[in-house]
């Protein structure tokens, strides 16, 4: 019998620049599983590297960003 792994895959982290970040919140509504704004519309992301599963809201949220203020990292090697 296999035991399933305490780690899971992880491929990628959501940054954000700050700087460039409007806080509009359209990121929020297309990935709310993974993106939660402040009380100023700000995105709050997650510290943890992006799950597999979740990758599609993440590029998602990505890509409808007006500013582009968001993007998707590769995660540093263990």
């Amino acid at each position: 019998m296999a035991t399933k792994s305490k780690h899971r895959k992880r491929i990628a982290r959501l940054r954000i620049n700050p700087i460039e970040c409007d806080g509009i919140g359209m990121c929020s509504h297309v990935a709310p599983d993974l993106i939660t704004v402040d009380r100023w519309g700000f995105p709050v992301l997650p510290s943890d590297p992006i799950e597999p599963g979740d990758l599609r809201q993440a590029r998602a949220a990505v890509a409808v960003c007006p500013r582009r203020a968001l993007f998707l990292d590769s995660p540093q090697p263990d």
